[in-house]
């Protein structure tokens, strides 16, 4: 019988895989991101995590389409102010979309389609109403796909058992806080990442307040 999970050094070695080439500040924080598999950013309510969720996106349709499924705040004003202040209309033509609450099997619909995207943002993970069980079949079944799953925080850590599983296993763990975000990266290899700067006011009124 062959053993179908046992892959050898030189068969790893020959295998490709499709990296996002992001430069600047985005590698200092990100390392060398490989465009499939699990991010997690996480934050408290107020310290810049939606801001920096906008700007993310658009700097990644820079090497895709990117598609943000708004599951917790909908399609409503609050999103399009989000939207506004941060010129989402300024990306390539197409290239960005808002879904308004898709579930997750309305997503697995749209994974589906010949020519679906490749990065997609989901906001937030208490809203997917699903189980660790359900998330790890999710990327099985799209191992192609880049799923950026957005988090609330307790504290300092993520909020429930879900976001917790989804955190350990991510490739890239971002923690967003006074308008900063500090991320612990695998794609990284051995290199500290350096923080990145969501609002420069925020970030200096915060750290002058604590």
């Amino acid at each position: 019988m062959t053993d179908r999970r046992a892959v050898s050094v030189d068969q790893l070695l020959r295998k490709k895989f499709i990296e996002l080439p992001v430069e600047g500040a985005w590698k200092e924080l990100l390392g060398s991101p490989e465009r499939s598999g699990s991010w997690f950013i996480y934050g408290l309510s107020g310290h810049g995590k939606t801001t920096f969720n906008m700007q993310l996106a658009k700097y990644l349709t820079r090497f895709g389409k990117v598609e943000y499924d708004t599951l917790e705040e909908g399609a409503r004003k609050s999103m399009q102010e989000a939207v506004k202040e941060n010129r989402m209309q300024d990306c390539r033509k197409g290239s960005f979309k808002i879904l308004d609450k898709a579930t997750i099997e309305e997503l697995r619909a749209r994974l589906s389609r010949k020519r679906a995207v490749k990065i997609i943002f989901i906001d937030s993970v208490q809203y997917t109403f699903i189980d660790k069980r359900a998330y790890k079949q999710l990327l099985k079944d799209f191992p192609d796909v880049l799923f950026i799953w957005i988090s609330h925080a307790r504290g300092k850590q993520p909020l429930g058992a879900l976001a917790e599983a989804i955190m350990y296993d991510a490739d890239i763990k971002i923690h967003v806080i006074g308008f900063k975000a500090y991320s612990k990266s695998r794609m990284s290899r051995g290199v500290k990442t350096k923080p990145y700067t969501i609002w420069d006011q925020g970030a200096r009124d915060y750290n002058e307040i604590i």
